[in-house]
């Protein structure tokens, strides 16, 4: 049996790290792969595993061989899912493995935005203290997460566990889901409600037809104008250019985003410089042991297929 890792630097650099996956069989390594490429290189291919090389019904169609396609993520989105239908091809996504680094990440941009570590770490290293009468130079303002309300657009593992969270730093909680369950400390409201009444919209819902561009100008108009927005999720869920007429007009006062539409980074991205974003490179996945437990759900994927 033949296994191919399309695009296995997306995950490390450290080829030795995929070594597990030997056990079935003889294994080729891609660093990346784009579609073109994949289409060539599948065609003998029994097991394929990717993050985002994308799988269309051409690299589908032409690996005559595949009969599994593994995933290192929770999103299936450059998976034609139909094609592989057709060939009765199994694709296998990994559920779960990063809820706690993606909560830890979404706090983390909170944190920032509301303490403003690293902007005062940089005035002290810059010599700013040095330079000051006073013990404390309050120069930036900072905010009490108490007591503050952090609305959660979607509500499946990672937003449940987000929600935690804010519950210890004493936020109310409120969320908009497609299926609202039990309680669990949130409150249940419309999507419009949630925008009109938090302090801090975090978003945590699956890229589809009805989430894509789901935070236009039309949904910034309605928020706060205090508020800030977070998005780890997957990037299309935003109109990127509307985020950015929201931040200069002063619809929403700061936002910060782990996720683009086109990743990386385009060099003609709208939303590169605007100020009052922050933006990280997709990494809130990427915790050390977040990436052991990838690889290990991965391989017990293949393992039970």
């Amino acid at each position: 049996m033949k296994i191919a890792l399309t695009d296995y630097e997306t995950i490390s650099d450290d080829p030795r790290r995929f070594d597990d996956f030997r056990e079935f069989g003889e294994l080729v390594l891609f660093d990346t792969s784009s579609e073109e490429e994949a289409a060539e290189r599948l065609r003998d291919v029994d097991i394929a595993v990717c993050n985002k090389t994308p799988f269309t019904r051409r690299v589908i169609e032409n690996a005559a061989s595949l009969k599994y396609i593994g995933l290192f993520a929770t999103g299936y989105n450059n998976i034609d899912i139909n094609a592989a239908s057709e060939r009765n091809i199994a694709v296998c996504n990994a559920g779960s493995y990063s809820t706690s680094a993606v909560a830890q990440h979404t706090f983390a941009l909170i944190l920032e935005n509301y303490s403003r570590v690293g902007e005062y770490s940089s005035f002290v290293n810059e010599g700013g203290w040095k330079k000051c009468r006073v013990f404390s130079p309050v120069i930036l303002t900072t905010r009490e997460l108490s007591g503050k309300t952090l609305g959660i657009v979607g509500f499946g593992n990672i937003g449940k566990e987000v929600a935690k969270i804010a519950s210890a730093f004493g936020m109310k909680v409120i969320v908009y889901t497609r299926t609202p369950g039990a309680p669990e400390n949130v409150e249940y409201v419309g999507f419009g409600e949630l925008l009109s009444r938090s302090d801090v919209i975090t978003v945590h819902c699956p890229l589809t037809d009805a989430t894509k561009h789901m935070f236009d100008l039309k949904a910034f108009e309605k928020c706060r104008r205090d508020a800030l927005f977070v998005n780890t999720s997957r990037g299309g869920v935003v109109r990127e250019e509307d985020l950015r007429t929201a931040l200069e007009t002063g619809l929403i006062r700061a936002a910060a985003i782990d996720v683009l539409t086109e990743e990386p980074m385009r060099e003609d991205n709208v939303l590169f410089g605007v100020r009052g974003l922050t933006i990280t490179p997709h990494i809130a996945w990427a915790a050390q042991e977040t990436v052991e437990r990838l690889i290990g759900v991965v391989i017990s994927n293949i393992r039970n297929f």
